[in-house]
């Protein structure tokens, strides 16, 4: 009976552990986020695809995706490890924390960057190997550093950040044409009313770290609230390329447009205010405007 008990302990021990790693796994390639770039990616092939689906393709598009997206995030972890500490947002992540070794985090980083661009490479094409290599590389270590040094970081930022959409439609089509330049362009100019409103509530987390997300010092300013609006009505005109270029139907066109106008309103708001309250509703709703419009440029097109 004794040795029953026994086992059974060091089953619960031995479960207990793996749950704990599998957590901080989950943590360190930002699991969350990770699938929204790789719903972007995945999105944008399907819009290319018009219908002719290779789901074989799209199975390897989602897991090399969800492996270069970790990929940069944890390589994003190991290198600021002992700035996270400092922010309440931060401190809990596995490497911040100690939980995970910045040697473990960094081997395994690279491991899934490594295999994710393979995949991609061989199974799909080489230019969307390229892409996912140059969005890896940029992220990981142009733009993480950059973030202590300049708010130019959101500029250089954009381009990892919107990549994954040019990525997809790649992906399908094996070549880089005026159709990816225009969704690439969509989600390029998305990122800075986004990451703005949370760098607007985070403002005094990221003072703590020494990180410079916010266009202007101090950044909770009309001046900055500006270029948020400016951003997000930019969104509005850039709403017809997909039409002009054949990406997508006037139905698509007519949802990009509202859903600009729906963005452009709460940045207004936060033009209006300058308040904290009003940068999350911002958030929320750049959180909203992309997932929407991507998908209304695939089911118009199909």
């Amino acid at each position: 009976m004794g040795k029953v008990i026994t086992y059974k302990n060091d089953w619960g021990l031995i479960s207990s552990l793996i749950k704990s790693k599998l957590v901080d796994y989950i943590q360190l390639i930002k699991l969350r986020l990770t699938s929204l770039v790789v719903f972007s990616s995945v999105v944008t092939y399907l819009t290319a695809a018009n219908g002719d689906i290779n789901w074989i393709q799209v199975l390897i598009l989602s897991v090399s995706g969800l492996l270069v997206t970790g990929s940069a995030n944890g390589i994003n972890q190991v290198i600021e490890k002992d700035y996270d500490k400092l922010m309440t947002r931060t401190e809990n992540r596995p490497v911040a924390s100690g939980r995970m070794t910045s040697v473990e985090a960094a081997i395994s980083s690279l491991l899934m960057g490594i295999i994710g661009v393979f995949l991609i490479t061989k199974y799909l094409n080489p230019i969307s190997g390229l892409l996912a290599f140059i969005s890896l590389i940029s992220y990981a270590f142009i733009y993480t550093p950059l973030k202590r040094v300049s708010p130019v970081s959101v500029f250089v930022g954009a381009f990892p950040g919107a990549l994954p959409t040019m990525l997809g439609w790649v992906a399908y089509t094996g070549s880089i044409g005026i159709e990816a330049i225009v969704l690439f362009s969509v989600q390029f100019v998305w990122q800075f009313p986004h990451f703005w409103s949370i760098a607007w509530l985070l403002e005094d987390d990221y003072k703590r770290a020494g990180f410079k997300m916010l266009p202007f010092n101090p950044g909770r300013n009309k001046k900055t609230a500006l270029q948020c609006l400016l951003f997000s009505m930019l969104l509005i005109p850039i709403a017809v390329l997909p039409f002009y270029y054949g990406i997508s139907g006037i139905v698509s066109t007519i949802v990009a447009i509202a859903a600009g106008i729906y963005f452009s309103f709460y940045a207004y708001k936060l033009y209006k205010n300058c308040e904290i309250a009003d940068a999350k509703k911002l958030m929320l709703a750049a959180i909203i405007y992309l997932p929407i419009v991507q998908l209304a440029f695939l089911f118009d097109k199909i």
